[in-house]
C-alpha cells in the first residue's frame, strides 16, 4: 500500500494536548507498518521546524522515532515541505533515512500517474503569498533568520501560525480547492502524459472530487479534527480516517 498524510501540524500552538496528539499519529504509523510500502507526507507535518547546524528543536521524539523504525524496515518515507515545515535540511533525511521534496512530483505508482503537491504552490496565488514563499526560500533570508536566537523565532512562529489558523488564511479553503481544480484540468489539457490522481494537503478540507477528463483529485483534510489519510492499494485511491482503537 501506498499512504498520504498531510498537515498534522504537530507542536501547534492551539493544539491542546500535544503528546495525546503525537500519539495518535504514532499509533496510525504503527497501524499502517504491515501493509505499508511507501508514505507520502504532504507537508505541514511540523507546525514549525527549523534546523540549525548543530542542534535541532525539542520535541517529536516518538514521531521521529515511529518514521526511523519504518525506515528501518525498508519503507520509502517522502516529506514535501510544506509553508510550515520548510526549512527541512539535511538532519532528517540523514538521521531517519527519508527523502525530502521541495514543490511538485510526479509520479508512477503501479502503472497509475500521480501529482503530488502540498498545495500552496500551484494555481493562481495571490503576489503576497507568491512574494512570502519566495523569501521563505531565499538562502540570504535564512542566514539572517538563523543568526536569531530560538527564544525569539520559535514563539514568534508559533504565534504567526495560530494568529493564520483564526484568521482562516490567505484565501479561503473553497476559493483555493476551486484554484487546484483548474490548475488539474489545464495540467492535463497540456500535458503530454496526463495523470490520473492529483494529490493534495494544505487546505485542511478533506475532498474527493472527479475531474472532467477522467482524473481524480484529493485534498487530504488534517489531523487537526478530520484524522484523514488516502491509501492507494494498486487499483484505486480512498480516503479514510484514523481513531484509536482502546
Amino acid at each position: 500500500m501506498t499512504y498520504f498524510i498531510s498537515d498534522l501540524h504537530l507542536g501547534a500552538g492551539y493544539i491542546a494536548d500535544h503528546r495525546a496528539h503525537e500519539r495518535m499519529v504514532v499509533e496510525f504509523l504503527r497501524s499502517i507498518e504491515p501493509t505499508a510500502r511507501r508514505i507520502f507526507l504532504l507537508g505541514d507535518i511540523l507546525d514549525y521546524w527549523w534546523e540549525y547546524r548543530d542542534v535541532v528543536p525539542r520535541g517529536f521524539t516518538r514521531f521521529f522515532g515511529e518514521l526511523a523504525r519504518l525506515a528501518d524496515k525498508g519503507v520509502e518515507i517522502i516529506w514535501f515541505k510544506g509553508n510550515h515545515d520548510i526549512w527541512i535540511f539535511d538532519y532528517l533525511p540523514q538521521e531517519i533515512g527519508l527523502k525530502v521534496h521541495d514543490g511538485m512530483m510526479v509520479t508512477e505508482i503501479d502503472g497509475r500517474r500521480f501529482l503530488l503537491e502540498h498545495g500552496d504552490g500551484v494555481g493562481r496565488l495571490p503576489w503576497s503569498f507568491r512574494a512570502l514563499r519566495k523569501l521563505f526560500r531565499c538562502r540570504v533570508a535564512q542566514r539572517m533568520f538563523a543568526a536569531i536566537h530560538p527564544r525569539w523565532t520559535v514563539g514568534f512562529a508559533h504565534a504567526w501560525s495560530s494568529h493564520s489558523r483564526k484568521s482562516g488564511g490567505y484565501l479561503p479553503p473553497a476559493t483555493v480547492c476551486d484554484n487546484l481544480t483548474r490548475f488539474a484540468i489545464d495540467y492535463n489539457a497540456a500535458a503530454a502524459e496526463k495523470v490520473d490522481y492529483f494529490v493534495f494537503g494544505h487546505l485542511h478540507v478533506l475532498v474527493e472530487k472527479a475531474l472532467p477528463d477522467g482524473a481524480k483529485m484529493v485534498v487530504l483534510g488534517d489531523w487537526i479534527s478530520k484524522f484523514s489519510y488516502a491509501v492507494w492499494d494498486g487499483e484505486s485511491l480512498k480516503i479514510d480516517t484514523f481513531t484509536i482503537k482502546n
